[in-house]
């Protein structure tokens, strides 16, 4: 059902959550859902993922995120600092160990900030304030094929937060 491009990676995060024993979960935007699909599509998911978000706009976000940290999501979308308030809620609202972020423009028109199509943000939160965040341009107008290459890069910062040094 899910592409090997989501599936693999999804693996790898999935081995190396069960080997630290910790759980993860996910705010996300324009992937769509595709970041927790693919960590769901992987058996024995319910020994790592506590849960996961689309907010696709102010009203979602306000609904399911805010007030799960001090951090405030800003009024801007498709940037840095929302992708982190993503991965930060996310983990709070449930008591994650790991928090994935995402927040961009799949396309093909772009967004009201006047950012292109295939423009993302990725944000890792993890223990101790561990922080990675990742800026992608796809250069493509596809959506589908740019919500998969953002979810792709997502699972692909956590599994490097999850193989880091600093981990």
């Amino acid at each position: 059902m899910l592409p090997a491009d989501l599936t693999a990676p999804a693996l790898r995060v999935a081995d190396l959550l069960r080997t630290r024993g910790q759980t993860v979960a996910v705010g996300e935007s324009s992937s769509g859902g595709l970041i927790c699909a693919a960590l769901l599509s992987v058996p024995g998911a319910s020994a790592y993922y506590r849960g996961g978000t689309v907010v696709y706009d102010r009203t979602s976000i306000e609904a399911f995120l805010v007030g799960a940290t001090d951090m405030d999501p800003g009024r801007r979308g498709a940037c840095e600092h929302l992708a982190t308030f993503h991965a930060r809620s996310a983990a709070a609202k449930v008591g994650a160990d790991w928090g994935v972020g995402e927040a961009g423009a799949a396309g093909p028109s772009g967004n009201p900030y006047g950012d292109p199509a295939g423009h993302t943000w990725v944000a890792v939160a993890g223990p101790q304030g561990a922080l990675r965040t990742r800026h992608l341009l796809t250069g493509e107008e596809d959506r589908e094929r740019n919500m998969v290459a953002f979810a792709v890069a997502a699972l692909d910062e956590l599994a490097a937060a999850l193989a880091g040094p600093d981990a």
